[in-house]
């Protein structure tokens, strides 16, 4: 598959989760997908794998999260694109907010995404996270 169609596939990703479409999701992505959201003490972090491990991680995100993502810039070569991207929300259990500058470096084989890796600020992820000492948001 040439670079257009996989930068093409990507935007379709990205459509998808922009309007919550879980069964388009799916059908653009691999049945053995890996997902990888470094850090820690915050519940997206972790590495997820194939259908179901997605299906855990958008019910987590929508558990856990308000969020509103801008993929702004596509870049590809090969089976690989990278996108440059802006996130803004909130962590509902805090009800704090959260702004995000992030890269996604995105395999695309045969039509279907079959790793994303996410580059993001984990730092304020973590820190929109945490509840307060005092157990105040």
């Amino acid at each position: 598959m040439n670079t257009e169609k996989n930068v093409q596939t990507v935007k379709d990703f990205f459509a998808a989760i922009g309007r919550g479409d879980k069964d388009g999701l799916l059908a653009l992505v691999a049945e053995d997908i890996e997902w990888v959201i470094p850090g820690e003490d915050w519940p997206l972090a972790g590495t997820r794998h194939g259908h179901a491990g997605l299906a855990d991680l958008l019910e987590t995100a929508s558990r856990s999260m308000e969020t509103s993502t801008e993929p702004r810039e596509f870049i590809a070569q090969g089976d690989r694109v990278l996108v440059v991207g802006f996130a803004k929300g909130k962590i509902k259990a805090t009800n704090k907010t959260f702004e995000d500058d992030w890269i996604f470096a995105i395999t695309v084989r045969d039509g279907r995404l079959t790793k994303i890796r996410e580059y993001i600020d984990t730092q304020a992820l973590a820190r929109a996270s945490q509840i307060d000492a005092s157990g105040l948001t």
